[in-house]
């Protein structure tokens, strides 16, 4: 894979990265914003995410029902993502039609409806998302374990937000968020595709140079304090299943120790995509997949290490099987996980743990979406560098790491956990 790249700053403060790749003739466009339910506060939860769907009502130039269709027609495909730390709009189209995609997300920056009517129309979608997650076991489980892990920090909420601030922030709250944080000093463009990158940075300063300056918000980010021994969660709902989910407070993207942490998840869960399109492998041989599902105690297990800008959560979700109870599963994981503090892994299970995540990491790295998906995600927590030695970070990890790793955050005192059980009392339909 040819590695070079270009980064530049506009003279408005967006930062562009620019990557020529000519395997197929098509260029794919992603604009991040640095904004997510890392920036926000009580009254306004989920505020990112709504601003996010009101993107998609139009402009005076692209209008609502124009938008879509005319990147359909071209040939290609959008959307939009927010989560933790940022939000997220791209598009993907045959190359010599990309420049759609710039002038229509170089539009949106600064001339989206806000209609008041439009606002209502979206409350009612977005609280019978919040109200249809609610109907889920794990949402339930995961929310009140998130919040437990953060007293704090604004990682404490879940990114739609509470349903109470869903019924009661105003179109000016939301058009306010959109004007302080839809500026060009707090955004990254990232293009890759078939191009010639003077062309297409030419084109870049033609549309977004014009756009007023502005700079990133300035944010107070409250630190979560460390956790002063372990936290227990019960959470009762309908359906007839138990599920465990163990989170243990987890070092941030940028930290040293992140690296050898994706390896020790690999080992014991099976190795984490961190491309959200990425797809996944078999985690049968994961050392927790052994010690539970094998032996019944788990139907179902995976785990999860996600890339932040803050110090985040690595977490461990089991399903717990019909003839076991959650206390034995529990007492299963935290016997494999003490034996990994106690002497470090062989260095074959290692080598093992790493050429899966490394495989995992590869297959969500090969299309043109996903380079430029990969260019503004890295730039969110780090810089592009961080995706660039990602692999060779990974091969450094050793057995001593892995074992430290282990002993340094996977102590029950460092950890929430949580249960979910069926309601005893559940009503029955008439």
């Amino acid at each position: 894979m040819d590695n070079s790249f270009t980064k530049t700053t506009l003279t408005n403060g967006l930062t562009v990265l620019l990557k020529e790749i000519r395997t197929a003739p098509i260029a794919s466009l992603w604009l991040w914003y640095r904004v997510g339910s890392r920036n926000e506060v009580p009254g306004v939860t989920g505020i990112s995410h709504w601003t996010e769907h009101m993107q998609f009502k139009g402009t005076e130039r692209y209008p609502a029902e124009v938008l879509d269709k005319a990147v359909a027609r071209e040939g290609g495909y959008r959307n939009a993502l927010t989560f933790l730390d940022w939000t997220t709009y791209f598009e993907t189209l045959p190359a010599d039609k990309i420049s759609l995609a710039l002038d229509l997300e170089a539009d949106r920056m600064y001339n989206s409806f806000f209609a008041p009517e439009e606002v209502e129309s979206e409350r009612t979608v977005i609280i019978s998302e919040r109200q249809g997650n609610e109907n889920e076991p794990m949402f339930l489980l995961a929310e009140e374990v998130q919040a437990a892990a953060f007293r704090v920090h604004s990682y404490h909420h879940e990114v739609i937000g509470d349903l109470i601030d869903l019924q009661t922030m105003s179109r000016d709250d939301l058009y306010q968020h959109y004007r302080k944080h839809y500026v060009p000093g707090n955004a990254i463009l990232t293009v890759a595709g078939d191009f010639v990158t003077g062309e297409m940075l030419d084109r870049i300063r033609e549309l977004y140079e014009p756009l007023a300056d502005g700079s990133a918000p300035e944010l107070t980010v409250r630190p979560e304090p460390e956790q002063s021994g372990e936290r227990l969660i019960n959470v009762e709902g309908p359906g007839e299943t138990t599920y465990v989910q163990a989170a243990y407070h987890a070092p941030a993207a940028s930290d040293p120790d992140f690296f050898a942490y994706l390896v020790t998840d690999s080992l014991l869960t099976g190795p984490s995509s961190l491309n959200l399109f990425g797809g996944g492998i078999s985690n049968k041989t994961s050392r927790l997949y052994k010690a539970l599902v094998d032996k019944e105690l788990a139907v179902s297990l995976q785990g999860g290490l996600i890339a932040t800008i803050d110090p985040f959560l690595h977490t461990i979700v089991a399903t717990v099987h019909p003839e076991s109870t959650a206390e034995k599963l529990i007492l299963a994981m935290d016997e494999e996980i003490n034996q990994l503090q106690d002497s470090p892994p062989a260095q074959e299970v290692v080598d093992r743990a790493v050429k899966q995540a490394r495989a995992l990491f590869a297959y969500g790295s090969e299309s043109i979406t996903n380079q430029a998906f990969w260019m503004g995600y890295a730039e969110i927590f780090d810089t592009y560098d961080w995706f660039l030695n990602y692999l060779d970070r990974l091969a450094a990890v050793t057995p001593e790491e892995v074992q430290r790793i282990a002993q340094k955050y996977m102590r029950p005192g460092n950890r929430v956990l949580g249960i979910y059980r069926p309601a005893e009392n559940q009503e029955v339909p008439a």
